[in-house]
């Protein structure tokens, strides 16, 4: 219905229609926790944002791997579909259905047996830890809908069909929307409230997307089974590194804020604020790299590596327009933005120096997403993994830790921004020198 084919046809045309639908997708998606911030921080307080704000954290933590293995979807199918190989995109498909499911659930069971600890780990404030808690089991009980939604959504747009994802992500958040104030005010249930019905409205979105894709045979699926040798070896070959990238990832979010949690409750609320404006703020960026990784995926398959490089370069252009046009709007306003979520005085002044002081570097971050977005396209996840473990060990989080140390609670934005600068400068220098042209997933598809 709605799949392109990226191997032929105008690319700026086709990165701006399969890019624009992602974008939306994701900005819903974020809403989620957006809509639940403004409810939560409004009406039950600053405790209670906070304890979303770690909880949401530890989920992503936790998920991290499984994620990972999500986006290795999108290069293998994206490949797959390059090839035309339609036999073997039903049987990647299988493999995944059948590796995904099974971690997923691994996970949420351990997540809900180990949410407490898990917060007590990362030094959530006393006040914090017990809304905190009970909003993180809940939220791990509904881990297969979030993982199962999601996949079908990756697996379409590696397909080159970024429209139908955008229709099922906005009935979840519709759901979401009416039954946040539902539950958490008429029926009395406060933060409880907050996480089934978002856990409630992911469920029936995921149940309705199956459904659709199953009816209309977007997918090729096919009855679930065992997948072979060579099809575990090449999921866990891309997939491993990929999870483990986005365990750095996450488990470097959550070093930070362990940071951020060694200052007062004003700040860990402020930051939580601007955290929730600064994902919307990432949006365009995370969009472009997941458009330029399915673009360039396919691509690499048919072997047309000149239009490979000229999707680095107009994926790069489109960033530094957004991002910087964003920036702008973002420091002019960013009290305004800041105080959608909370009212408190402290809360609102650090969230707000917190935009201003980041906003400008928010190029350079996307810029890590087009070019690592290029390289996962060829499957050289293991070299994604290494620049990611520089970005967030070997920068981000020292120089956040010692920017905070030396200036205050100010540091904690200085500290990110210059991360995003020096981590930017590594991708580059890989994309333009290393050696990921080499990967070779399919030869013998391929001859």
């Amino acid at each position: 219905m709605s799949q392109q084919d990226f191997t032929q046809g105008s690319i700026k045309k086709q990165l701006v229609l399969f890019a624009g639908p992602i974008m939306l997708t994701n900005l819903l998606q974020v809403s989620y926790q957006f809509i639940d911030s403004l409810w939560v921080g409004n009406l039950l307080g600053a405790n209670a944002l906070g304890a979303i704000t770690i909880s949401s954290t530890v989920v992503l933590t936790l998920l991290a791997f499984i994620i990972g293995i999500n986006n290795a979807t999108l290069t293998i199918l994206s490949q797959q579909k390059g090839l035309n190989n339609k036999q073997g995109l039903k049987k990647y498909v299988n493999a995944f259905v059948v590796v995904l499911s099974t971690l997923s659930l691994l996970v949420g069971l351990f997540g809900f047996s180990f949410s407490k600890q898990l917060l007590t780990f990362l030094n959530t404030p006393e006040q914090m830890l017990h809304e905190a808690s009970i909003y993180l089991e809940i939220n791990f009980l509904g881990i297969l809908f979030i993982m199962g939604y999601n996949f079908i959504g990756t697996v379409l747009r590696a397909l080159g069909d970024s429209r139908t994802p955008l229709r099922f992500v906005f009935v979840a958040v519709v759901l979401n929307a009416i039954l946040d104030p539902l539950f958490i005010f008429v029926f009395g249930w406060g933060i409880h409230g907050a996480a089934w019905a978002t856990v409630l409205a992911q469920g029936i979105s995921f149940l309705w997307a199956l459904g659709y894709t199953l009816r209309y045979k977007l997918v090729p699926y096919m009855v679930p089974k065992l997948p072979s040798k060579e099809e575990i070896w090449l999921i866990l070959r891309l997939g491993i590194p990929a999870g483990l990238q986005m365990m750095v990832i996450f488990a470097g979010i959550t070093a930070i804020l362990s940071v951020v949690n060694s200052f007062d409750g004003a700040v860990v609320a402020g930051f939580g604020a601007s955290q929730r404006i600064d994902s919307l703020i990432t949006i365009p960026a995370m969009a472009l790299g997941t458009a330029v990784n399915s673009m360039a995926g396919q691509n690499i398959g048919a072997n047309k590596w000149e239009r490979v490089r000229q999707i680095a370069i107009y994926g790069t252009i489109f960033n530094v327009v957004v991002m910087l046009s964003i920036a702008l709007v973002v420091f002019l306003f960013a009290e305004g933005f800041t105080k959608l979520f909370i009212q408190d005085k402290n809360a609102v002044a650090f969230g707000t120096d917190f935009l201003k002081i980041v906003a400008f570097f928010y190029p350079f971050i996307g810029l890590n997403f087009i070019l690592n977005g290029i390289v996962r396209g060829a499957g050289a996840m293991y070299q994604v993994l290494v620049l990611n473990i520089l970005s967030f060990w070997l920068l981000r989080y020292p120089l956040t830790y010692f920017c905070s140390s030396l200036i205050g609670q100010n540091g904690i934005a200085l500290g990110i921004g210059i991360s995003f600068v020096i981590s930017s400068i590594f991708s580059f220098s890989y994309y333009k020198w290393g050696g990921w042209k080499k990967k070779e997933l399919f030869r013998s598809s391929a001859e």
